[in-house]
């Protein structure tokens, strides 16, 4: 299959769905501008009101919409130069209290090696194991999560919102080089200053705290009901193994059906396939692609996977669940202890 990709990239660059659609993206930045007024207008109308939680979800469901155009910028998607892009990605994601660096460099190696073992750090454990052998290794309350792992994974995703935070600043602070450091803590500083002295200086104590308790939850559950589907619970790649670039992206990667809303909803993650085949091409040009990707696919034979955005979370819990069985027995057990019993 080597040849493949060479074949369906021609197809693709034939048909001009390489190149950049900068009204579409000045069009998702309008309503996102204009969603923001209106969560800041309401947020001051409201005032001292449990209502305040409504305005707090909606600001977790606009910050991951930001969080897809950091994506996209980074991917060399919406401007027409590299390092545009780049600085373009790295606002984005500071407005949102993320590290552009720290993503950056986790998600070149996962486009890379998607899915292989010791290569893609998105199947890495972190409280989640992804493979049979982490989840044998999980001791104490981490054991005890990972054997119902499938069943927690969305309420942990509440969890996410704050950890992704924690990671990005860890990343700028204890990282020896770090491009474009004081750039990121600097845009993420000021993000959190004008996020944060208005909710605590205008609502209650309490309130405060359950405002951003709901926007974080919101923002990690969207985040990572966004990305969990994309290849979770689809084949993992012996670290090994050597396979040609085609059949490593199209095999590892699931697709959601769902048409524009589904795009929509999840920032052109939907087409996951043609992403990390294509990963320059803009958004909207994804599903004329993956048209040709999948007739080329059915013409060859080779698995292309599609599923309903349902499905897909079904798939997710009942892989993780599989997984955690390895976290099997007592999960306070000390290793030494067990290996002297058997003994």
């Amino acid at each position: 299959m080597a040849h493949a990709y060479k074949q369906v990239s021609q197809v693709v660059r034939e048909t001009g769905l390489l190149q950049r659609t900068s009204w579409f993206y000045l069009s998702v930045a309008a309503g996102i501008v204009l969603a923001l007024g209106g969560a800041i207008t309401g947020f001051i109308l409201l005032g001292d009101s449990w209502f305040q939680l409504l305005i707090a979800a909606a600001l977790g469901i606009i910050f991951t919409q930001i969080a897809f155009l950091s994506h996209e910028a980074a991917h060399r998607q919406i401007l027409s130069s590299g390092p545009a892009n780049f600085k373009l990605a790295r606002i984005l994601a500071g407005s949102i209290g993320m590290s552009y660096s720290w993503w950056d460099s986790k998600h070149t190696k996962h486009h890379g090696n998607p899915n292989q073992v010791g290569k893609d750090p998105d199947i890495e454990v972190d409280t989640i194991s992804f493979l049979d052998e982490d989840a044998a290794k999980s001791r104490g309350l981490i054991r005890l999560i990972t054997r119902k792992q499938g069943w927690l994974f969305f309420p942990l995703l509440t969890l996410e919102g704050l950890n992704l935070h924690y990671i990005g600043l860890k990343h700028l602070l204890t990282k020896k080089k770090v491009k474009g450091r004081w750039t990121e803590l600097g845009i993420i500083a000021v993000r959190f200053a004008i996020l944060l002295i208005p909710v605590f200086m205008m609502l209650p104590l309490g309130m405060a705290f359950a405002f951003l308790g709901v926007q974080l939850a919101v923002f990690g559950v969207y985040m990572g009901a966004s990305f969990a589907p994309n290849h979770k619970g689809m084949p993992i790649i012996d670290p090994s193994a050597r396979l040609d670039f085609f059949s490593k992206q199209v095999r590892t990667s699931r697709n959601i059906r769902g048409g524009w809303w589904a795009t929509a909803l999840m920032g052109g993650l939907n087409y996951q396939v043609e992403h990390h085949l294509f990963p320059s091409m803009p958004r909207p040009h994804l599903a004329k692609a993956r048209e040709i990707v999948r007739d080329y696919c059915a013409s060859n034979n080779v698995p292309y996977t599609e599923t309903s955005l349902g499905r897909s979370y079904a798939i997710v819990i009942e892989y993780l669940n599989r997984v955690g069985l390895a976290a099997g027995g007592d999960p306070f057990d000390c290793p030494a202890a067990t290996s002297l019993r058997r003994a």
